[in-house]
């Protein structure tokens, strides 16, 4: 499992530099500010998450099934709050029109609160 977890932190990691300096480099002269404060939130949200999953892979006070669920959640959430702004940031680049979608960006950040919960609570019963 922390093979795993290990391989989705560092993807997500790169992958949120990649975006970022993209963002700041190629996007920026077509995107209004807002729309480039939304990536900044995206991004850094993203980076945030891959050193939670670090942490996650490397804890030993977590079980193989917490490292599981954990694992499960901020995946999940990071691809739907951040892959969600990314989308919704970068809307008037594409035909489709993704705020039709946007309703996702608060259901992926309920999956990474839930994960920061969770990690608080197999903590607060791990006496060790």
């Amino acid at each position: 499992m922390e093979r795993k977890i290990i391989l989705l932190a560092s993807f997500i990691g790169a992958a949120a530099v990649i975006i970022g300096a993209f963002a700041a480099h190629g996007l920026k002269p077509i995107l209004d500010d807002s729309s480039m404060d939304s990536l900044g939130i995206a991004n850094r949200y993203q980076i945030y998450h891959a050193f939670l999953l670090f942490y996650i892979a490397s804890s030993n006070r977590l079980t193989k099934n917490q490292q599981s669920i954990l694992y499960k959640l901020v995946f999940v959430g990071v691809t739907l709050f951040s892959g969600s702004i990314y989308l919704l940031a970068t809307n008037i680049l594409t035909a489709f029109d993704f705020k039709s979608i946007g309703f996702i960006t608060p259901l992926g950040g309920m999956f990474l609160i839930g994960s920061w919960i969770l990690l608080f609570i197999y903590n607060y019963k791990n006496k060790a």
